[in-house]
């Protein structure tokens, strides 16, 4: 060897050494802005609002009147026997010392005694607008815990308890969730790979992709250009590592062929990179632009979603693409010890000389899934359609209406179990929400009446200034608006109560001059679901139209997109159905939230369409060289192991979002693992390769890529087909 070649083999191992350092200095330190992402999260209601819906607007209007701007906490104290003078004494004791601490604004209400069960007593404690409500709550309970009163049981309850403990459960998104994604995916990656080197040089890449994402993420909420809640971050650690693992995935595997067939390392990783990199980016195209639609919704935490996604994807893609090629570089064959892949003898391009039609060793199971595809196409598209046909049909019945505050979460919390204490002492209406109506101050007699007379609502009042009971002071008026608060007959979030703000919206419309606004905690649900079904309807068909224009030049043609873009519609109607069965008879769980379809829809088309892609662009490569029967075939051997392998590690990711005692997760996770092992195991693998053997060279209409051999020219090397040896059939 030269000294010029020797330098000029020395330099791709600089590069890559250099990559590699670049990634661990540059991206490494950032990982500890992960734990920061709590500081820049947005979890109280206002970030799951609906923009511009009228409860949104009826809420903004309200925090104009001077009704207390702190956030309630309502400390019930309950006992096994009933509470006598003394331990009232004692709680006005409690009550006293707390009306000194520094996270209280305004009066601290009680103790008062209840009025259903004798054993319960409250004490409403105002958290200030300023102050942290989850921490303001946890030194709350502190305070009570370090001081107690004997015999009586306290709980936090109330809006505050109930942000308070929403906030834990998203507490857990920084260490639980990733540990439980990061010891699923390593299993599986060793599983895969029998080597204990690369699947932690692939865990490396993932976590250099997240902390990348992270310190993006968390500079665009720190300046307001995005906002973060608990959920959305969730989602991000989720989709981060399990896209950039499969993306890893693709790229190791093509790796691996070229390893066999290349004379050196560095020929191996350029042509796995050139063989992937299309796949990759379209892949990665088709998620961010996906999820991008997002920004067509109106709630505000579906439109949130869509850029905190799409900075995940834009790390994942680019650790892939740099870090993990210039790791594979600097290891060689080494970094799949203790099997390390041999080299065949002289240089081999699929489809040249011996071997051309030869299986290798690890392709066998998917040599046979692909041959027996091969000889029944048609009885195996049409089973599988007709399998998920029947899933679909149960669609419909997916419940998406909606749970209340109590019912999100999916394990105990002091919040609930203390509002189940309430409702013991105080009756059904100490939980109640009242509707919160907005309007002009000359037509408040008007709307007071309209309010009275739908029968679902209990009392309706103006707000006024403070004042001895039944001596209040004269309506409070902001802007020439008055509020009026209206008690309904129905719990808050109820069907019931859901029916009663319909009808009071209809009544008050009916109310010339007064131009109300109806508001509160039962008038956001409706809204909300009425948002989240408009969303659907708009999001969805974006989603489709983007995802189809990606496709298009990804594989040159339009009926190939169409067969995809079809029967990934398919399947998550069928996951929808499995879903709406699975949750309401097996799990037993509330409705879903109104957004969870949505999600549901964009993850899995996004997602589950790139083991399509995956399939169908190496089926194109394969048929430029083979034709089309051979090609797709040949494809559905190559690629069976690695995108199966790729599938259960996305769905094992997304299935840890269910540690997060959240109902909203828990569903989402159930979908979309479930929906990733339906695209992988049925779609990609059986449905669309017989649908595209079925349909024969017309796949890739108006293409030729079909045509190719058949007309005696293979287009990627220009020579006739003589020149060169083509398999007639079988994988």
């Amino acid at each position: 060897m030269t000294r010029d070649t020797g330098r000029r083999g020395r330099i791709p191992g600089l590069l890559a050494a250099v990559a590699v350092v670049a990634w661990i200095l540059g991206a490494g330190p950032l990982g500890s802005l992960l734990g920061a992402l709590g500081d820049v999260q947005t979890n109280d209601p206002s970030a799951f609002l609906p923009l511009g819906a009228e409860s949104t607007r009826a809420g903004e209007l309200a925090e104009e009147f001077a009704r207390g701007d702190g956030v309630p906490a309502i400390v019930v104290y309950s006992a096994e026997r009933d509470l006598d003078a003394d331990d009232l004494a004692a709680l006005s004791r409690v009550a006293e010392d707390l009306a000194d601490r520094p996270w209280v604004d305004g009066a601290v209400v009680g103790p008062l005694p209840g009025t259903e069960d004798a054993s319960v007593a409250q004490i409403i404690v105002p958290i200030g607008s300023g102050a942290d409500t989850a921490e303001a709550v946890g030194e709350l309970r502190d305070v009570l815990a370090d001081d107690p009163v004997p015999g009586l049981q306290p709980q936090v309850t109330g809006p505050a308890g109930f942000a308070a403990d929403l906030s834990a459960a998203f507490g857990g998104i920084d260490t639980t969730l990733l540990l439980v994604a990061l010891a699923a995916v390593l299993v599986i990656l060793v599983v895969v790979y029998r080597s204990p080197l690369l699947p932690v040089v692939v865990i490396v890449a993932a976590l250099l992709a997240l902390a990348l994402s992270g310190a993006l993420v968390y500079a665009a909420a720190d300046a307001g250009l995005i906002t973060l809640n608990g959920q959305s971050q969730g989602i991000l650690f989720i989709l981060v590592v399990g896209a950039c693992t499969d993306y890893a995935l693709l790229l190791v595997a093509r790796y691996r062929e070229e390893l066999a067939a290349r004379s050196t390392v560095a020929e191996a990783v350029v042509a796995a990179l050139r063989g992937v990199i299309g796949p990759i980016l379209a892949s990665a195209g088709t998620v961010v632009l996906g999820v991008l639609c997002l920004l067509a919704a109106d709630l505000a935490s579906t439109r949130g979603l869509g850029p905190v996604v799409a900075i995940g994807i834009g790390a994942a893609v680019l650790a892939a693409l740099t870090f993990l090629p210039a790791a594979l570089l600097l290891l060689g064959r080494a970094a799949f010890w203790p099997l390390a892949p041999g080299r065949r003898g002289g240089r081999q391009g699929r489809g040249a000389g011996e071997g051309a039609d030869a299986v290798p060793a690890e392709h066998r199971v998917w040599g046979a899934v692909a041959a027996s595809v091969g000889r029944r196409p048609r009885a195996y598209w049409v089973g599988t359609a007709v399998l998920l046909l029947v899933a679909a049909a149960f669609a419909p019945r997916f419940d998406a209406e909606g749970a209340s505050q109590a019912e999100i979460f999916r394990t105990e919390v002091e919040a609930v179990d203390g509002q189940e204490t309430l409702t013991r002492g105080f009756g059904a209406d100490s939980t109640a929400a009242p509707v919160l109506v907005v309007a002009d101050a000359e037509h408040a007699d008007a709307v007071v009446a309209a309010a009275e007379g739908v029968p679902a609502v209990t009392s309706a009042d103006t707000v006024r200034e403070p004042g001895p009971p039944g001596r209040e002071g004269a309506p409070i008026t902001e802007d020439g608006r008055v509020l009026v608060e209206a008690v309904l007959a129905a719990p808050p979030e109820s069907a019931e109560a859901v029916d009663a703000v319909r009808e009071l919206r209809g009544a008050l419309a009916e109310t010339d001059g007064a131009d109300a606004l109806v508001g509160g905690v039962t008038a956001t649900a409706l809204d909300t679901r009425e948002t989240a079904q408009r969303d659907f309807g708009v999001v969805v068909p974006l989603v489709l139209v983007v995802v189809f224009l990606v496709l298009i030049p990804l594989l040159r043609s339009l009926v190939a997109p169409l067969l995809l873009m079809a029967a990934n519609v398919l399947s998550f109607a069928a996951v929808l159905g499995v879903g709406a069965l699975v949750f309401e008879h097996v799990l037993g769980l509330p409705p879903a939230d109104p957004v969870v379809p949505l999600f549901a829809f964009v993850f899995l088309v996004a997602l589950g369409i790139d083991y399509s892609i995956f399939l169908m662009s190496r089926a194109r490569e394969e048929t430029l060289v083979h034709g089309h029967r051979p090609g797709v075939l040949r494809a559905l051997t190559v690629t069976g192991g690695v995108i199966t392998s790729a599938g259960v590690v996305l769905a094992a990711t997304f299935a840890a979002l269910a540690v997060i005692p959240l109902l909203f997760l828990l569903q989402l996770a159930f979908l979309v693992a479930f929906g990733v092992l339906v695209d992988t195991l049925l779609v990609r693998s059986l449905l669309v390769p017989a649908l595209a053997l079925e349909l024969g060279e017309r796949t890739w209409w108006p293409g030729r890529a079909g045509v190719a051999v058949r007309d005696g020219e293979d287009r990627s090397t220009g020579r006739s087909r003589r020149d060169r040896e083509v398999v007639a059939d079988a994988p």
